[in-house]
């Protein structure tokens, strides 16, 4: 009986020829390595350790908020108050002076011009001062004080400082990072804290803990990044590091709410002091508190702005608005927002003329007061 090769198994030719092929192919690719090729594998893919992206994303993130601080922290300074001491137990002392940080600004132009909080500088009787991150003191010789923003522009004879690069607020989103730099607490100087953007058009009541005095402001950037007293002022930046706001207020009782006002708002006052050294603003002279829709149904009055006060001998008290007036339209435009009014204003100038319709004991009526110049407080 002939010998038979088992099924299953190759016949022996068949296994010479794959060891001789085997043999060739393992010449020739030792053949092409000898010769200085390589092989490629980019094709294939590759495989990246979670952990490793993780921590190289987290580094990515602190080296960004690093970058910001080494390029933006130089042009943030200390706005200084000088306060005179008396001895109260010896009437014959002479009163000594002491000065103290109490706010935070920064440059905006290499003209010497620092943007800061109204509040901040809000006494006409007191010395301010700038100290800059390296120690340096510059005498404040002019300040711009304006009251609806709670924004001040003061100028001082420093050729020499950095102006930071102003960014644009109305393409910020809602939990974007953003970093504030301040003199916390007016001693913890250039203090660097991070969040992002909690909210956007907020209204608040602001406080000052110097002054205990308070006021309304509108259409503020909310973020988590800690502000403290002290930090009025000072810039919000964006990961660019691009001024986005400007602090000016913390919520007391709670943790991680801040605000501040949006960059826009303050490029058109500190671009017009650069050029020409002052502001001019119109004014119309009047308080108001917003009443919202659902709290006119109930109350059975229109929609509009309540005027709480008028400002005397301002354009508003000169045509005969009076406090209790709701004021329903504004150039032909419904009152419905709070910001409505500020909005028709801000566009514009000095000498135009605003036509209100007003509504008071179920009777409107129309006034058309000539705007006036916002005084500088």
């Amino acid at each position: 009986m002939e010998n038979q090769v088992p099924k299953g198994l190759p016949k022996s030719s068949t296994l010479v020829l794959a060891v001789v092929l085997g043999a060739l192919l393992g010449i020739g690719i030792y053949q092409v390595a000898t010769r200085g090729y390589n092989f490629s594998f980019k094709n294939f893919p590759q495989v990246q350790n979670p952990i490793q992206q993780k921590t190289q994303t987290i580094l990515n993130e602190e080296n960004a908020v690093i970058d910001v601080v080494e390029k933006t922290s130089s042009s943030v300074v200390a706005i200084g108050a000088a306060q005179k001491i008396i001895n109260p137990f010896d009437p014959f002392s002479l009163p000594t002076s002491k000065e103290s940080t109490i706010g935070t600004g920064f440059v905006v132009s290499d003209k010497g011009i620092i943007v800061t909080n109204k509040h901040v500088v809000a006494s006409t009787d007191t010395h301010y001062s700038v100290i800059t991150r390296d120690g340096k003191k510059y005498e404040i010789r002019k300040i711009y004080r304006d009251p609806i923003l709670d924004l001040a522009i003061v100028q001082v004879d420093g050729g020499d400082l950095k102006a930071l690069e102003l960014g644009d607020s109305s393409k910020l989103k809602v939990g974007q990072t953003v970093i504030a730099i301040g003199n916390a607490l007016g001693k913890f100087t250039n203090t660097v804290t991070t969040g992002v953007v909690s909210g956007l058009g907020r209204k608040v009541t602001a406080g000052d803990p110097f002054l205990g005095s308070s006021e309304s402001l509108d259409d503020l950037i909310q973020t988590d990044a800690a502000i403290n007293p002290g930090n009025s002022g000072g810039p919000l930046l964006n990961s660019a590091g691009q001024v986005i706001g400007v602090n000016v207020a913390t919520t007391e009782g709670a943790q991680n709410i801040g605000f501040a006002v949006p960059i826009n708002d303050v490029k058109k006052i500190s671009d017009e002091f650069i050029q020409t050294g002052s502001v001019s603003r119109p004014f119309l002279g009047v308080r108001y508190r917003f009443v919202a829709k659902d709290v006119a149904i109930l109350n059975e009055v229109p929609q509009g702005a309540y005027v709480q006060e008028v400002i005397t001998d301002s354009a508003a008290f000169k045509a005969g608005v009076k406090t209790g007036d709701i004021i329903t339209k504004v150039d032909g435009q419904t009152v419905d927002s709070e910001s409505k009014i500020s909005d028709v204003i801000s566009k514009k100038s000095i000498g135009d003329k605003l036509n209100l319709t007003l509504w008071n004991d179920n009777k409107e009526r129309s006034v058309t007061p000539t705007l006036q110049e916002l005084p500088n407080q």
